[in-house]
């Protein structure tokens, strides 16, 4: 049983016709499984920035710690991280009364660089997280 002429050479055609799409299909997933995983770093940076705020004593202090904390999690993970932070403190009801604490705020945002994928391309990954202020903490 051989086949006809006219179907030689047909496995060969259609391997080439198909190889190029699965190779981008595969770079697709690459990129989107690379995308995913940079997100959820991003989104643990700004938790970690806002835990570490809510710890200190004053602002200079809170966005030191939370650059510190946000430069830790993203090294070599992603371009130019930075930390905004927003405290809001809320206010105490008399002399003399605990206070009650407020919530610290962090955006955290970097560049992520996509070029493996075969062309320049960087996407900015934002993470947003926001915790209460340390009860505890000493104010001065």
């Amino acid at each position: 049983m051989s086949r006809p002429e006219r179907e030689r050479g047909s496995m060969s055609a259609e391997a080439v016709l198909l190889a190029p799409v699965l190779l981008l299909f595969l770079l697709f997933l690459a990129g989107a499984g690379r995308l995913v995983e940079a997100q959820g770093e991003v989104n643990g940076a700004a938790r970690d920035a806002a835990r570490a705020a809510s710890v200190q004593r004053d602002d200079a202090a809170a966005q030191t710690a939370a650059t510190e904390a946000v430069t830790a999690a993203l090294e070599g993970q992603c371009s130019g991280p930075n930390a905004d932070l927003e405290i809001r403190r809320d206010e105490g009801q008399g002399e003399g009364q605990a206070r009650p604490p407020g919530e610290v705020r962090a955006e955290v945002t970097c560049e992520l660089d996509l070029s493996f994928l075969g062309f320049g391309a960087a996407k900015t990954m934002t993470g947003v997280a926001v915790v209460p202020l340390e009860r505890y903490r000493r104010f001065e």
